[in-house]
């Protein structure tokens, strides 16, 4: 057995003995359900579809815990056994391509994660139509990614797309819709548009607190954006309120280490900068950074960010304490480029059928 067989067969051993595991966390990180692909997932050999699910899984369940370097490799040997056995327009190889796009988003490889996405959309609208709610998932995908890029008049396009289809096919109150429209929230948000941003995030909420609960994952990113965006007009205590109860849901759900639970201690540790609560933000940056750096690498987009925050805060803490006479030495304004950072709703769709 040659030393590439030997990894495959490591894996799929591997896959296999977690994959039950693995759906524990179904309800995590943007693993909504969102479509159905019966028909053509029903074609597929058993054995086949065994071992590319198993892949699949474990891969969901490293996604989840923000351990994206571990998961990519597992859908990179699933794509090559579906593009082998089923061919390369097949519809599971369209959900593997998304799959794959949503964890090279995550782990800041945003080229990859467009190509891969664009591929998937082409699969899944000549197979399924251009108006099947499996391509609004690609499209929310799509918009995430650009969201994340900073390129945000892109994403709008996409995530208009998104909210069009979905509303369309399961009407304005459905669950798989509010993330549409949120993921919408946080790129009108970055452009400055706060009032439609923040009707969007409303709507989303009382939605996702009916269907999913007042502590899902769902509520906790919604609260994060919505935190952040009454930041921005200067509410700090609803800001707060937001970040907390955020923080709270998040490492109730996902523990205390993992990368979302860092993001929204940024966020927080940004606001109490603005509010000159030096220790207080000084504290949750470092927590942040230190989570951040073991889950995502040190030249992440995301860490290289929180990393100049706390680099900011030192210097200014430093010219703003007080100084031997009891007041303060220098005060400047706080730096523009120190925001919290948004999240995508949902974030990211993950799959495009509809689990049983």
């Amino acid at each position: 057995m040659g030393s590439e067989e030997r990894k495959r067969s490591s894996l799929l051993v591997k896959a296999l003995f977690l994959a039950g595991f693995s759906l524990c966390h179904s309800g995590f990180h943007g693993t909504r359900p969102v479509t159905r692909t019966g028909t053509a997932v029903a074609e597929l050999p058993g054995q086949d579809i065994s071992r590319i699910r198993s892949f699949s899984r474990l891969a969901d369940h490293y996604r989840a815990e923000g351990r994206y370097d571990e998961a990519l490799p597992l859908l990179i040997e699933a794509l090559k056994i579906a593009e082998r056995e089923f061919g390369p327009g097949h519809i599971e190889v369209a959900r593997i391509l998304n799959g794959l796009g949503v964890v090279c988003k995550y782990a800041g490889r945003f080229e990859e994660g467009e190509r891969v996405y664009r591929r998937a959309l082409a699969i899944t609208e000549k197979i399924l139509g251009p108006d099947d709610p499996a391509v609004a998932t690609i499209y929310h995908n799509l918009g995430g990614l650009e969201h994340a890029r900073g390129r945000y008049r892109r994403g709008e396009v996409f995530a208009r797309r998104a909210v069009e289809l979905r509303r369309h096919a399961l009407g304005a109150d459905h669950p798989d819709v509010a993330a549409d429209e949120a993921a919408l929230a946080a790129i009108l948000d970055a452009e400055g548009r706060h009032r439609e941003a923040e009707r969007l995030y409303l709507g989303a909420l009382a939605i996702f607190e009916r269907s999913d609960g007042p502590d899902s994952y769902e509520v906790a990113v919604n609260l994060n954006n919505l935190a952040a965006l009454y930041q921005a007009q200067g509410k700090m205590g609803e800001s707060e309120r937001g970040y907390r109860r955020a923080l709270e849901i998040k490492q109730k759900l996902l523990g205390r280490d993992h990368p979302d639970s860092a993001m929204t201690m940024n966020n927080l540790a940004v606001l109490y900068k603005s509010e000159r609560r030096w220790e207080e933000a000084e504290a949750l940056y470092r927590s942040a950074m230190s989570i951040l750096e073991r889950a995502l690498g040190p030249g992440h987009p995301t860490v290289l960010a929180s990393q100049q925050n706390y680099a900011q805060l030192l210097r200014t803490a430093r010219h703003n304490r007080p100084g031997p006479g009891g007041g303060t030495t220098f005060t400047r304004r706080l730096p523009a480029s120190d925001q919290p950072r948004h999240e995508r709703q949902g974030p990211d769709v993950v799959s495009i059928e509809r689990a049983q």
